[in-house]
């Protein structure tokens, strides 16, 4: 039995853009016998189920003189990744419903989508790499139908580089779970029968909802249970600013020594507020996922696979973020997150099954007052080593939503520090950045 099955793709076009030709397009199916039923989704799950594929690139140089000449060799990836979906069969299956009518991720082992491609585009032209639907639609793989839940996409530069292009449905998985299985993936391809697995819990009722369901009257007012989007009156950009550990060092000081996360918030906010001009007396808020592995009692295990997050949110008006002090809105934001007792916790999971399934995800930005702050940060965004070594530059591949800002470690090349990926109106950019600098220029 050969250890990876293929069958083919044929609605794929065999070019995606003039720069990418797409070369082949297949299925990868798990390598072992996988349970065959319907996964269960939590409530966090459900609600996510209208937010569809989180796409994602990787950009890796080839070292002629050290790297060997099976660099990304195609047979390989997709034999790692075939026993890497034994344990994490739900990728390999589908999104369906159950006979209530209810989402549920159908386990049929249908595989996951495998694109391979060439270009005559470089590493180095994404140097500055920055999300943009350019960006994707160039290295990220086109999925039909929608319910696939995993997509990759291997393309052969004329540099000699790869780019990696991921899609996957948030249904499944978070990003700490979508790391988990790149880990494991590139561990299979990297080490083969020597791979170390952490095998992923696939038990979803760890967060079923109470019965009854008993929700709390605070609620409402430390989750945002739904982002309000409204239709963008101005062309979006999206940029990334580098934070050196020293400005991160010297900006956690001015924060009292919180943590990166708080400190890098408390920033954003106040620049977002200035550079926007919103008026004094206007309620802003920032909303930000929170990992509930470890705050739910009895604590989820740490490889719980799916999605275990929460979105909080911290509201203030914008007189106090504007002409306050950063050390007391990065506090503000610490001693929100020391609420989250189980209690609240379970609330929210009892609210949103509740709330049942989302309408079909909106288009359109968050509204001028409004920040959502996702973070990426010490998670292991860099750990893709498929055995020739680890990626030089990775990012989301597109970010279109304005007020959306995403936080991850920064690179080597860096200095350490920290990426800010910040999307909002282009006008506006321009002013934000002087104004986030500003700062460390202090």
């Amino acid at each position: 039995m050969e250890s990876c099955f293929v069958t083919p793709h044929e609605d794929t076009p065999e070019t995606i853009e003039e720069e990418v030709k797409e070369m082949e397009s297949c299925f990868v199916t798990p390598h072992e016998d996988t349970p065959r039923q319907g996964l269960w989704l939590s409530p966090l799950d459900i609600v996510m189920v209208s937010r569809g594929h989180t796409p994602t690139v990787y950009f890796y140089q080839r070292d002629t003189a050290t790297v060997a000449a099976d660099f990304f060799e195609v047979g390989r990836l997709k034999e790692a990744m075939a026993k890497a979906l034994v344990a994490f069969y739900p990728l390999a299956g589908r999104l369906s419903v159950d006979g209530d009518g209810r989402p549920e991720i159908d386990c049929n082992a249908e595989g996951a989508l495998f694109v391979v491609a060439q270009s005559k585009l470089t590493v180095d032209a994404f140097s500055d790499l920055k999300p943009s639907p350019e960006l994707r639609r160039l290295f990220a793989p086109r999925i039909e139908p929608a319910s696939i839940m995993l997509g990759v996409q291997v393309t052969f530069l004329s540099c000699g580089g790869v780019a990696l292009g991921t899609v996957l449905h948030h249904v499944a998985i978070d990003a700490l779970s979508a790391f988990h299985f790149f880990q494991t993936w590139s561990s299979f391809c990297r080490d083969g029968e020597a791979a170390m697995l952490e095998l992923p819990c696939h038990e979803r009722t760890l967060l079923r909802t109470r019965s009854p369901p008993i929700v709390h009257p605070d609620v409402h007012s430390m989750f945002s249970l739904k982002l309000n989007f409204c239709e963008p009156s101005d062309p979006i950009s999206t940029k990334i600013f580098v934070i050196s550990k020293n400005q991160l060092d010297a900006l956690k000081q001015i924060c009292g020594g919180l943590s990166t996360f708080c400190a890098m918030s408390a920033l954003v906010w106040q620049c977002m507020c200035i550079a926007r001009q919103l008026p004094l007396d206007a309620e802003t808020r920032v909303i930000f996922p929170v990992n509930i592995r470890r705050r739910v009692k009895p604590p989820l295990p740490d490889r719980y696979f799916g999605n275990a997050l929460v979105d909080l949110k911290v509201a203030s008006t914008v007189r106090d973020i504007v002409l306050g002090t950063l050390d007391v809105t990065a506090a503000q934001i610490k001693n929100a997150l020391g609420r989250l007792d189980d209690e609240m916790l379970q609330s929210a999971i009892d609210y949103n099954e509740m709330a049942g399934m989302p309408n079909k995800h909106t288009k359109g930005n968050l509204p001028d007052t409004e920040l959502r702050m996702v973070s990426w940060l010490g998670m292991p965004v860099y750990d893709a080593d498929f055995g020739w070594g680890k990626p030089e530059m990775m990012s989301r591949a597109e970010s279109v939503r304005g007020g959306f800002v995403y936080m991850m470690d920064g690179i080597d090349n860096d200095g350490g520090g920290v990426r800010v990926l910040m999307c909002m109106e282009a006008r506006k950019m321009e002013e934000f950045e002087r104004l986030f600098y500003a700062k460390f220029a202090q």
